[in-house]
């Protein structure tokens, strides 16, 4: 009779399932308002000239992206991401949709 083999995969603490939960909502809060940003606000600002809603989602979205840097890095730490994760995650808080894709890929590798 063959011996299952271990998985590959990480097992994650309750500890370490939470801070991926953290990272999860932030990345997207920070990646809706950056869609907002760039789908509703600038094109309203740009095309209608009114500029207003840059003013309130401007800034939320910077107190968000940087929550999601700060989020980022403490998570990497304390689940010992791999190490591609980290700047991927960097990196996909400049691109449109790029949070939810990072979560994917993270969660797909993370076994989650």
């Amino acid at each position: 009779m063959p011996q299952s083999q271990p998985s590959s995969k990480p097992t994650l603490t309750k500890a370490q399932a939470f801070a991926l939960k953290k990272l999860t909502i932030m990345g997207y809060l920070e990646g809706t308002s950056f869609l907002l940003l760039l789908g509703i606000a600038m094109p309203l600002k740009y095309m209608l000239n009114m500029p207003e809603m840059v003013g309130y989602v401007g800034p939320v979205h910077g107190v968000l992206f940087i929550a999601y840097i700060v989020v980022l890095f403490i998570t990497a730490h304390k689940i010992k991401m791999p190490l591609w994760a980290l700047p991927a995650g960097v990196l996909g808080s400049f691109l449109p949709f790029g949070p939810f894709v990072f979560d994917y890929f993270l969660k797909k590798r993370l076994g989650k």
